[in-house]
């Protein structure tokens, strides 16, 4: 038995064990040091995860902040945007000239004759307009460079120009660059007098209309063609479809028709000046110097020639209206609302 008032025998340190260094004996734990901080406490101070809460808060509403002063920038600069070109639209590129300064009036006929061109009537005849109306312009100038197109577009120039020299009593000269043939023409002789290059092409009066026909190749291929049409013409120059000799024969009366009306403002634009032959209203085109042998054309001249010669002032203003920067992206722009809205229009689940 264990004498309770013998003194324990002296402890052999090899002998510890780890039990004795649990908690239940803190006098035998070691002091607590940096290198023994908790995981749980990463800053060793005290309040760190309030501290990082603060931040990542602080952090989240800068990142809102400028989420917010970027979309009011975008609007802005959308807002901007629309505002110059609304004005860009309603402040068109017309010529800032002095009513008491002489100079030579200048509408450009480029390009295609059409509607919706650059040289439409729409857009020609307003500045023809302008033109004649400032008291500063001495004479108008067409400065052309066509090979024709439309000759409705045309017929409504020509009749423009001779009300318009006829109210304001100003001379009106044609000076052609490059070409000058078919409706482009028919314009040019609208004018007092004709100026071309040796070389310009000038000409062609005359008529077509083209197309294709695949009825042939349709039949080698086996395809049928299926045209359903109320009104016994109503296919008329379907190219898919032969093409009947009373369709063809109406169609060449037209064409001889609209070609008599060419003829006929040809005559009356050049009077005694033409010297006809059997070729001149065959729709051939001649240069520019055979245009003057032809009375097609009055003589060899450039734009800074009949200005400075014929006007007699070495100022030349143009004229011409396009269309400007804002309104080809409003055009654009337009177009693609509407291809859009057409889109979210088939979009829609039809009824059923």
């Amino acid at each position: 038995m264990n004498d309770p008032h013998r003194p324990d025998p002296p402890m052999d340190p090899d002998l510890l064990r780890e039990s004795d260094f649990r908690p239940n004996h803190p006098e035998s734990l070691p002091p607590r040091t940096s290198s023994t901080k908790s995981a749980a406490d990463p800053t060793g101070a005290p309040g760190w995860e309030r501290a990082t809460l603060e931040k990542l808060a602080f952090a989240s509403l800068n990142e809102q902040k400028a989420t917010r002063r970027w979309k009011t920038f975008v609007r802005l600069a959308w807002l901007a945007f629309f505002v110059a070109l609304v004005w860009m639209a309603l402040h068109r590129g017309t010529p800032a000239s002095d009513a008491t300064v002489p100079h030579t009036a200048v509408v450009e006929i480029k390009g295609e004759i059409a509607a919706g061109a650059d040289a439409s009537a729409e857009f020609v005849n307003a500045a023809l307009r302008a033109a004649f109306e400032d008291d500063g312009a001495k004479a108008v100038v067409l400065l052309i460079n066509s090979p024709g197109g439309s000759p409705v577009q045309a017929g409504m120039m020509n009749d423009e120009i001779l009300r318009l020299k006829a109210k304001h009593k100003k001379p009106v000269y044609a000076v052609v660059e490059e070409t000058c043939a078919s409706a482009a023409y028919y314009i040019a002789v609208s004018a007092d007098k004709i100026y071309v290059d040796k070389a310009s092409i000038v000409g062609s009066i005359g008529v077509l209309m083209d197309g294709f026909g695949f009825t042939g190749l349709m039949d080698k291929l086996g395809v049928e063609r299926r045209l359903l049409t109320a009104g016994e013409n109503k296919g008329f120059l379907d190219p898919f479809s032969p093409q009947s000799e009373k369709q063809r024969v109406f169609a060449q009366a037209m064409l001889d028709q609209i070609h008599q009306q060419f003829i006929a403002v040809v005559k009356a634009g050049r009077g005694k000046r033409l010297k006809e032959t059997p070729e001149m209203f065959s729709g051939l085109f001649w240069s520019g110097q055979q245009a003057v042998e032809l009375g097609l054309a009055d003589q060899l001249g450039n734009l800074d020639y009949v200005a400075r010669e014929v006007v007699k002032t070495d100022e030349i203003i143009d004229y011409t209206r396009r269309d400007n920067v804002a309104e080809r992206l409003a055009k654009k722009f337009g177009a693609a609302m509407g291809e859009g809205a057409m889109k979210a229009f088939k979009a829609i689940p039809a009824l059923r």
